[in-house]
C-alpha cells in the first residue's frame, strides 16, 4: 500500500484563493505525472456536483478533480453543509443527506463527521501519491476552533504540513498573514511551512521590502506571489461571481439580454456560466432592491429553500415582472428550484427546507411539486425538445417531485427515454431539473436560437475550463518557489516532480 504525501492549503479569509490554489497545484502535478487527488474535509456551499459514485460534493472539489484528471468522488468532500436558513443546514455525509441541523446541533455532531472525514482520507492516502487538502474559511476563527474538522483540527489529527494563502487585492495582506499565524496554537504554528500571496498586480519590486519583513517576522518563507489573472473563469465554490467576464467580443457584440434573480438561497448558479461567457449575451444578475431590467430571456436558477426564495421573489416584484415579460413575448428558463416555483403549488409536508407548509406557486405551469425525503442524485444525458434535438448533459440534485398535466410536454428527453421538465404549449417557458442545461455547446446554441439568436457563436465551457486550468498551472509554475514547495511534501512523487527541471 502506498502512502500519500499530504499538503493542506488554508486561507486567511474566505475567498482568499484556497480553491484556486489547490486546483492549480492539482493540474501542475497532474501534468508532471503525479497521481494527485483533492480533498476538502468539510465544505459549506450551495454549488454542488454529482459524483461518479452517485453522491454529492462541493462544486470546487469537482473542479479540482477535473484539474487532477479524475472523476469527482464523494471521498473528495466527505462532509458538505448546504445552508437552508441563516442558522441551519442540510448535512451531507459521503454524498448523502443525513439530517437538517442547526449550527449548534451540528457542533455536537462533529465527532461523527470527523469519523467520516478520516475514513475518506484513509482511502485517498492509500490510493494516490499526493493529497491536496483545502481548508475552509480561516483557521483563526476562534469561535470555531473547538471540535474543528475543517482547518487545523484536521491538520493536527493527520499530522500534515500547511501553507497559508492570502488575497493581497483585498488589502492588509501582511496583517492577515501575521494575525492568522499569531492566533494559532504553538503546535499549529509549527506545521505552517510558508505563505502564498494571491491576486497581486503591480510592480513586484515595490512589494519586496514587505516580503522580506514578513519572512523575518514569522521565520517562514513566501512560497509565491501569484499575479491577478484577468479573465480566469473557473467554477465558483459558492459566492456569486462578477457577472462581467472576459469575452472575446465584449458586450458590444451582445444580441440577447439575459437576467437572473439572486435569491437568498440561490444554488448551483454555475448553471449560468456558459451564458455569462457567451460574447453575444448581455448577462445581468439582479439582486435585492435592484430594478428588474427589460430582457429577452429570464432564467430562474436553482434554490435550496424554494418556498422562502419564492416569497423573496414576490417581495421583490418578480411575479408581475415575469407575467409582463411573457406577455410581451419574452422567454423564460427555470432550473430545478426555479422550475418548481412555476407550478400551482409547492408542498413541503416534511419540513425539509423549513417549517412544513404548502404555498401557492407562480401558476405559470399546470403542475405541483412535493418535496420528498429521498434526494435525486444522477448524472444524465439526453436531447432537448427543441428543433434539432441538440444533445444535453448535466446532473440532477433535487428533493422535489413534480406532477401534473404540463409534464405531458417535456423539455428534455433523457437517455433511456425518461422525460424531464416542461416546454409550455406556447413555447415561451422551458422548465427542467437538469443542472448544466447550457453547458453542452450544441445545447447552448439551440437554447439561444430558441431565445432569439439563430446564428449564435459556439462557446465550449468545458474547453474554456481546461484552458484556464492550464493557464493557472502555468502561472503557479512561473511564480512559485517550486523547490521550497517540494520541501513541504517531503519526499515522494510530488516532491520529485516539483524539483524536476530545477537547476
Amino acid at each position: 500500500m502506498r502512502q500519500a504525501r499530504t499538503l493542506m492549503v488554508q486561507g486567511t479569509t474566505s475567498d482568499a484563493g484556497k480553491s484556486t490554489l489547490v486546483a492549480g497545484l492539482a493540474r501542475l502535478l497532474f501534468r508532471r505525472g503525479v497521481s494527485v487527488v483533492p480533498f476538502k474535509p468539510q465544505n459549506m456551499a450551495l454549488n454542488s456536483a454529482v459524483t461518479v459514485d452517485g453522491g454529492e460534493i462541493g462544486r470546487a472539489q469537482a473542479l479540482q478533480a477535473i484539474a487532477a484528471g479524475l472523476a469527482p468522488h464523494t471521498d473528495m468532500n466527505p462532509v458538505l453543509l448546504k445552508p437552508n436558513t441563516d442558522i441551519g443546514a442540510q448535512v451531507i455525509i459521503h454524498g448523502r443527506a443525513v439530517a437538517n441541523l442547526s449550527a449548534r446541533a451540528y457542533h455536537d455532531y462533529k465527532p461523527r463527521a470527523l469519523a467520516a472525514v478520516l475514513e475518506s482520507y484513509g482511502r485517498l492516502t492509500a490510493a494516490y501519491d499526493a493529497v491536496l487538502v483545502e481548508g475552509a474559511g480561516s483557521p483563526a476563527e476562534i469561535n470555531l476552533r473547538d471540535r474543528d474538522i475543517a482547518n487545523m483540527g484536521f491538520a493536527e489529527e493527520v499530522d500534515c504540513p500547511v501553507i497559508i494563502v492570502a488575497d493581497i487585492d483585498r488589502g492588509g495582506v501582511f496583517a492577515h498573514l501575521v494575525g492568522t499565524l499569531e492566533l494559532l496554537s504553538p503546535t499549529e504554528q509549527a506545521r505552517v511551512k510558508g505563505f502564498v500571496i494571491n491576486r497581486f498586480r503591480g510592480d513586484i519590486g515595490l512589494l519586496q521590502s514587505g516580503l522580506d519583513w514578513l519572512e523575518a517576522r514569522t521565520g517562514r518563507p513566501v512560497l509565491g506571489v501569484l499575479p491577478y489573472l484577468h479573465g480566469l473563469f473557473l467554477d465558483a465554490e459558492d459566492g456569486l461571481a462578477d457577472a462581467r467576464v472576459d469575452k472575446s467580443g465584449g458586450d458590444a457584440a451582445a444580441r440577447l439580454r439575459v437576467v437572473a434573480p439572486v435569491y437568498p438561497r440561490i444554488s448551483n448558479h454555475t448553471d449560468l456560466d456558459a451564458l455569462r461567457l457567451h460574447p453575444q449575451v448581455d448577462f445581468s444578475w439582479v439582486g435585492p432592491g435592484q430594478p428588474i431590467p427589460p430582457a429577452d430571456l429570464i432564467v430562474l436558477p436553482g434554490s435550496k429553500a424554494v418556498q422562502a426564495d419564492l416569497a423573496w421573489l414576490r417581495a421583490q416584484g418578480w411575479e408581475p415582472a415575469l407575467r409582463r415579460h411573457l406577455r410581451y413575448g419574452g422567454k423564460l428558463v427555470a432550473i430545478c428550484g426555479g422550475y418548481q416555483m412555476l407550478g400551482r403549488q409547492v408542498h413541503d409536508p416534511l419540513g425539509l427546507e423549513g417549517a412544513p407548509a404548502s404555498i401557492a406557486g407562480l401558476g405559470l405551469l399546470d403542475m405541483e411539486t412535493t418535496l420528498e425525503a429521498e434526494k435525486q442524485l444522477e448524472n444524465v444525458t439526453g436531447t432537448l425538445a427543441l428543433p434539432g434535438h441538440a444533445p444535453v448533459s448535466g446532473y440532477e440534485i433535487h428533493m422535489g417531485v413534480s406532477r401534473g398535466p404540463a409534464l405531458a410536454r417535456p423539455s428534455v428527453r433523457l437517455s433511456g427515454g425518461r422525460p424531464d421538465g416542461v416546454l409550455s404549449d406556447d413555447g415561451q417557458i422551458l422548465g427542467t431539473y437538469l443542472h448544466g442545461l447550457f453547458d453542452h455547446p450544441d445545447a447552448l446554441a439551440a437554447l439561444l436560437a430558441w431565445a432569439g439568436v439563430s446564428d449564435a457563436e459556439r462557446v465550449d465551457l468545458a474547453a474554456r475550463r481546461e484552458a484556464d486550468l492550464d493557464r493557472l498551472a502555468d502561472s503557479l509554475a512561473g511564480h512559485m518557489d517550486l523547490a521550497r514547495l517540494a520541501d513541504c511534501f517531503g519526499d515522494g512523487a510530488a516532491a520529485t516532480a516539483l524539483r524536476a527541471g530545477l537547476a
